[in-house]
């Protein structure tokens, strides 16, 4: 059941509440009828799944309808995308998902996309923020980002890095970047079988989401050595960022949102928006994100619009920097 009717309006990090949106306005039109499906670009188990399967547990308990995670796979999550691009604009197919990855990063990674990021969409709210974690084997020999790069300079192009996502493929050819580091590109589908082979050591390192990998990080598993991030994480104190360790041009950050297709009624953005930011300001919220590494990222539509077009224009300079060839 809606709790809370409010919409916070404003930029982030000084938004102000607007008036309480009316009863009448949802009354008009009748939502949900059906069960909502939660579309995922990535496997079941990794961090953005969990992430997903949350927030869409969250949203079934505010509007008493299940909400269905869909795993749909493929091209660095293009594949769900427009999979939500093209559904019926009733609001009972939805995107959760980190918004940085799947929009604002995919012009500058392909070179032909099935869905525009800014105008197939109604961009409904945002969720929570987190950087990248440059990640090592627990039993590796390398304690410190400084330990990495002198392993990888002194290697060349005999040594390989893992990549799973868009953010993390940008954010270690970055490091690369910086450093004039040769090592080379292995792609991977799915976290499970990359973190196999980091383990055996088949490839020295990935940047990998603090959700799939805090956990492992305290059971040993794995060492984080720098963020993404220019500055130090909240969640996460204790790692270095990525300005700290010499990665200069990294401010890399996965931001999550909220997306259902172009032409969804007003209503129905306007009840997933506040339903969506009541989650947000909720202590349960807050509790989750510091078990995974993140902060909280309170906006509404206007915010959410504002950061994918304002990462549109950041992208293609990662890209550069980071000499990345777009994808056929």
């Amino acid at each position: 059941m809606l709790t809370r009717r409010s919409v916070l309006r404003g930029a982030a990090g000084a938004a102000v509440a607007a008036p309480a949106i009316s009863t009448g306005l949802f009354a008009e039109t009748k939502y949900p009828t059906q069960n909502i499906h939660a579309i995922c670009g990535f496997p079941p188990g990794t961090g953005a799944d969990i992430f997903v399967r949350w927030y869409g547990k969250m949203l079934e308990d505010r509007l008493g309808r299940a909400v269905v995670v869909e795993n749909r796979l493929g091209a660095f999550g293009n594949i769900a995308t427009e999979h939500v691009a093209r559904a019926k604009p009733d609001g009972h197919t939805i995107m959760i998902g980190p918004g940085n990855s799947l929009l604002a990063a995919a012009p500058s990674l392909f070179k032909k996309l099935s869905f525009d990021p800014m105008n197939d969409f109604e961009h409904v709210t945002t969720l929570s923020k987190l950087p990248f974690l440059l990640i090592v084997s627990g039993d590796s020999p390398y304690k410190t980002a400084a330990d990495l790069i002198a392993h990888l300079k002194a290697k060349g192009d005999k040594e390989s890095y893992a990549s799973v996502s868009n953010t993390g493929l940008v954010s270690s050819e970055l490091l690369k970047a910086n450093f004039g580091l040769k090592t080379v590109e292995v792609k991977y589908r799915d976290s499970s079988t990359m973190r196999n082979d980091l383990w055996a050591g088949h490839v020295a390192f990935v940047h990998s989401d603090p959700a799939s990998s805090l956990a492992l990080r305290q059971a040993g598993r794995m060492r984080a050595l720098a963020t993404s991030s220019r500055e130090r994480f909240a969640a996460m104190p204790d790692i270095p960022s990525a300005a700290e360790v010499g990665i200069a041009n990294s401010d890399v950050m996965s931001w999550w949102s909220v997306h259902v297709p172009k032409g969804t009624p007003a209503p129905i953005v306007d009840r997933l928006e506040a339903e969506f930011n009541d989650i947000v300001r909720s202590e349960e919220h807050r509790r989750f994100l510091a078990s995974s590494g993140s902060d909280p990222f309170l906006g509404n539509r206007e915010v959410l619009r504002d950061t994918l077009a304002r990462e549109l224009k950041a992208w293609p300079d990662y890209v550069k920097i980071a000499r990345i060839e777009p994808q056929g």
